[in-house]
């Protein structure tokens, strides 16, 4: 440099990345059955871009039936963990999640589950 530094630039240039969860299947569909009898699938959550570790969550919905009752029949496991792990390489490590659908009354329902991570995203 010489004591002029007025010869050197340096640019800097990046990418701001948003952690997001990729889910495969993209969306559920349970099959129909007899009432009392639990309705059952896996789902693979794929965290992406999360630089540290962070738990999920899930908010569940609670239904309405049409005589007013309210019930929560879907459930919510996961098998291993529930923790957005960061590996050596900074990639993320996926999850797997248990969702299982049961009631003693006939219903159906359209709607959303949310998974939400220790940021509340």
């Amino acid at each position: 440099l010489n004591g002029d530094p007025s010869h050197y630039k340096i640019t800097l240039c990046g990418t701001v990345k948003s952690p997001k969860l990729n889910f495969d299947p993209p969306f559920l569909m349970l099959m129909p059955v007899p009432l009392d009898v639990t309705s059952e699938t896996a789902i693979n959550i794929i965290p992406q871009d999360y630089l540290r570790q962070s738990q999920i969550q899930v908010e569940i919905p609670e239904l309405e039936l049409e005589d007013g009752d309210r019930i929560y029949p879907f459930s919510v496991q996961f098998p291993k963990e529930q923790d957005i792990v960061v590996l050596p390489d900074g990639t993320n490590k996926g999850l797997i999640c248990h969702i299982s659908f049961r009631s003693s009354r006939p219903m159906s329902f359209l709607g959303n589950i949310f998974f939400i991570d220790g940021e509340e995203n």
